[in-house]
């Protein structure tokens, strides 16, 4: 019988499944992932990160040939075993688990590349976590009409892609947000071909402290279900707010979500706009399970 050894991390509650794969000779198919992160039958998780050097992985090749900084690949993958193209707070914890297990230096300043479905990926050490560079985004998508159980009729979101699909929904009070049954998916119309994650976000009050924009937020992830939180999810609320806001929005904000909270900065750089976020993540323990 085949043992997998694997470490469980957390980043504000979005939990993972992490497995070490240096040389990239795992065959982990979709419903082994799933397996694995089934809260009752296996180890439980929102995702599995396999970490697996760049250029060890078909997909990585011809990323690793035009970055070979970026050594490292966050193979990332849902709950339910489809392959994702990012995620903001699995990144945190696989540059945790790069850097407690010696597999990476990063001093505090230094610049950690990582290769991911969405391009590489660039992260800082910040407080007891990573800030993580999400790169240019852009609105996509549209306004479509999202329903969900919770709200007695649609509402109109935005369409923001970071690399994966978003669509954010403003609601008229946390009253309205605390209502919300996310445990079916979210209907949008029109449907994204690739479905999407959705986030309801509300204001707190004030919305703005200072230079600081504040927001709550609560999210059903594509190929997963609600969670606790979801990093890209937190920064494309976060833009389209500011979207809505108009002129002299703040480009400093914070999004409380049910697992903690995250900070997500808006940067000019020489190619455009860069979204920042920054937050913890731990690894929480190690152990083995049996691959049958």
């Amino acid at each position: 019988m085949t043992r997998l050894a694997f470490t469980k991390a957390q980043a504000t509650g979005n939990d993972f499944v992490v497995v070490a794969d240096p040389d990239g000779r795992l065959d982990l198919d979709a419903t082994t992932i799933a397996r694995l992160c089934d809260r009752r039958f296996g180890i439980g998780g929102d995702g599995l990160i396999r970490v697996v050097r760049t250029a060890a992985l078909d997909d990585g090749r011809e990323l690793a040939a035009a970055h070979p900084e970026a050594e490292w690949f966050m193979d990332y993958a849902n709950a339910d075993g489809s392959l994702a193209e990012m995620c903001g707070n699995g990144i945190r914890a696989f540059a945790r688990y790069l850097v407690d297990r010696g597999l990476v230096d990063l001093d505090e300043g230094g610049v950690l590349s990582v290769g991911t479905r969405a391009g590489v990926k660039r992260l800082r050490r910040a407080g007891d976590g990573f800030e993580v560079d999400l790169g240019r985004w852009r609105l996509a998508g549209g306004e479509p009409l999202v329903v969900a159980d919770g709200i007695d009729v649609a509402r109109p979101g935005l369409g923001v892609d970071l690399g994966n699909p978003h669509v954010v929904v403003a609601l008229s009070s946390p009253d309205e947000l605390d209502a919300l049954e996310l445990h079916r998916i979210p209907r949008i119309d029109p449907a994204p071909p690739a479905g999407a994650n959705v986030e309801f976000v509300v204001p707190h009050e004030p919305l703005v402290v200072g230079d600081l924009g504040r927001l709550r937020m609560r999210v059903h992830e594509r190929g997963v279900g609600e969670t606790l939180s979801c990093g890209t999810g937190v920064a494309a609320t976060a833009l389209a707010v500011r979207h809505w806001a108009g002129a002299g929005a703040p480009s400093r904000w914070r999004v409380d979500v049910p697992g903690g909270a995250l900070e997500v900065r808006m940067e000019h750089g020489r190619d455009g706009e860069h979204l920042l976020l920054a937050g913890p993540a731990e690894l929480v323990y190690d152990g083995e399970i049996a691959l049958h």
